[in-house]
């Protein structure tokens, strides 16, 4: 039977992620001449280059300029000025695509037909596991009761 072959996730799919340019765009040269992308930058530095960008597409133009600004202006033996740093930063975040910063909230109905738990009823059900657990642990074995030898008496003992 031959193994069937699976596609990655969307997220792990570098052709079509939205952020390529974005992530794939040169910032400029290292010393070494190489030339170096933002993709590079973010990994050196530890951030994952698709959640960030996903981050700076639903904030404001300006703020996701000021934020990426500040990671390139963070770069050890960084090769550019502030004003540098700038620059580059809005000529990256022009590559970003544009989203809807508004959060994902549940439909109102929803939340009208979720059953509400008042804290005094929540109070009442954790006291009734507290219970039971205490109740489990201190019960006693009844098997383990009838393996003690019983003790002798007084009265148990035979007279002459």
């Amino acid at each position: 039977m031959a193994a069937r072959e699976q596609a990655l996730p969307e997220a792990f799919s570098l052709l079509t992620s939205e952020f390529n340019d974005f992530l794939c765009a040169s910032i400029g040269e290292e010393q070494n001449h190489a030339s170096l992308t933002l993709l590079s930058v973010l990994s050196r530095q530890g951030i994952d280059p698709w959640d960030l960008a996903a981050k700076l597409s639903r904030l404001p133009r300006a703020t996701a300029k000021q934020r990426l600004t500040t990671i390139i202006e963070e770069l050890p033996n960084g090769l550019w000025s502030s004003d540098e740093c700038d620059t580059i930063a809005a000529r990256l975040v022009a590559l970003l695509p544009r989203r809807a910063a508004a959060p994902m909230r549940a439909p109102k109905r929803a939340l009208r037909n979720h059953p509400k738990v008042s804290r005094v009823g929540m109070m009442l059900i954790c006291a009734g596991l507290v219970a039971a657990s205490v109740f489990l642990v201190t019960r006693s074995d009844p098997s383990t009761e009838s393996e003690v030898a019983p003790t002798a008496s007084v009265s148990d003992t035979p007279r002459k």
